[in-house]
């Protein structure tokens, strides 16, 4: 079953050449097949054929390129495998006019060896698991149980492909690739890192519940964003009659891939457990639309005061939203959104919860997380 993605390659490689990073299995491969079909020279540097040749000698891309009839775009897939073609890349865009795709798995290498960036010659763009805007029979339960991957949400069988994920692509291809070295100290890792999903990051915490040191936590929540697998939402820190905390919140990318590490089977619906994935759903809506309707100048934070007020999440300094999973909405819920209206800097306020009747009160709008998703992709939420 194909889901029409939002991202528009063929829209974006009209402006510029773009690097397009994802996690594996998010549906890069497929993306461009669907949207280039037979108009583009796909170079899979998975195959060996390939990698071996132009790891050996990276000159040998123009030759593949010149004796190839398909030469307007050019995509180099998982590039984090031969980092030297982006020299030649960088080359050819120069002298040669040609259009780049190149996506990848990891920055991990890219950043790591100093590979050549192409100093703005090429942009960024990142494909993101499924949308509730992608999936026109979305079934929240589901999601919030398996995740996005399209392999895993349109499977009749979701936990094997969930199991397979997990143990061919997070364990035995990073240690593959040189990632990680000890593999049986990084699988503690994450599943404590699992754990304290949504959660504000503490080092410490994280180190002792491991059993390892703060440096080698660091080093690993690093490996974890190199390899686009976690993500971390930064503080809004511009309130000035509050203070704010400093530390920002980390996410997997995917509440599939963290409920199968931290072993969960079944999320009961009144639950903190689905309140967590619910919240974790929402901030991957949020950040897949900053991303693919590439708004730049607004980014992605939560706020959080030193004594205990919160919003969940923050756009820019435009728009904040507070997230419950319950089905009816409180007036208690609006604790923290009053507190940051104190502030007189954002402009819009959002509760979001499953309650079906939306109201207007005192500048904050109480909406069903379906209705608020539908206007955020129809572009009526952010300015």
């Amino acid at each position: 079953m194909q889901v029409p993605r939002t991202l528009d390659l063929p829209k974006l490689l009209k402006q510029k050449s773009f690097f397009l990073f994802g996690p594996r299995a998010t549906g890069k491969t497929s993306l461009i097949r669907e949207q280039f079909g037979e108009n583009a020279l796909v170079i899979d540097l998975l195959k060996s054929a390939y990698s071996l040749r132009l790891s050996a000698n990276p000159g040998e891309l123009e030759n593949i390129i010149s004796s190839s009839q398909q030469r307007d775009i050019v995509v180099i897939d998982e590039v984090q495998k031969v980092p030297a073609l982006l020299d030649e890349v960088h080359r050819l865009i120069e002298e040669k006019g040609l259009t780049f795709l190149l996506t990848g798995s990891s920055a991990r290498k890219l950043k790591r060896g100093a590979a050549n960036l192409l100093a703005g010659r090429a942009w960024n763009s990142e494909l993101f698991p499924l949308t509730f805007h992608e999936l026109t029979d979305f079934n929240l339960g589901r999601y919030l149980l398996y995740g996005g991957l399209p392999s895993v949400y349109l499977s009749k069988q979701p936990e094997e492909e969930l199991d397979a994920y997990v143990n061919t692509y997070l364990y035995e291809e990073l240690q593959a690739e040189g990632i990680v070295r000890k593999l049986d100290v990084f699988s503690r890792f994450l599943t404590t890192a699992a754990i304290s999903n949504g959660e504000i990051l503490n080092y410490a915490n994280v180190a002792s519940d491991a059993q390892m040191s703060p440096s080698t936590v660091r080093d690993y929540f690093s490996i974890l964003e190199d390899t686009l697998l976690g993500f971390l939402i930064p503080p809004w820190s511009k309130s000035v009659k509050r203070k704010a905390t400093q530390t920002a919140k980390f996410f997997l990318f995917d509440p599939g891939v963290t409920n199968h590490i931290t072993a969960v089977q079944s999320i009961e619906r009144n639950s903190d457990l689905y309140g967590n994935r619910f919240e974790t759903f929402i901030a991957m809506e949020l950040r897949a639309y900053l991303s693919y309707r590439r708004v730049k100048h607004k980014p992605l934070s939560f706020w959080r005061s030193t004594r205990g007020y919160e919003v969940d999440f923050v756009i820019g300094d435009q728009i904040a939203i507070e997230v419950k999973s319950s089905k009816q909405a409180s007036p208690r819920f609006l604790k923290g959104l009053r507190a940051l209206q104190e502030e007189n800097t954002i402009e819009k306020f959002f509760l979001l919860s499953q309650d079906p009747i939306s109201t207007e009160k005192d500048g904050i709008r109480s909406m069903h997380w379906k209705d608020f998703l539908v206007e955020l992709w129809a572009d009526k939420i952010v300015g």
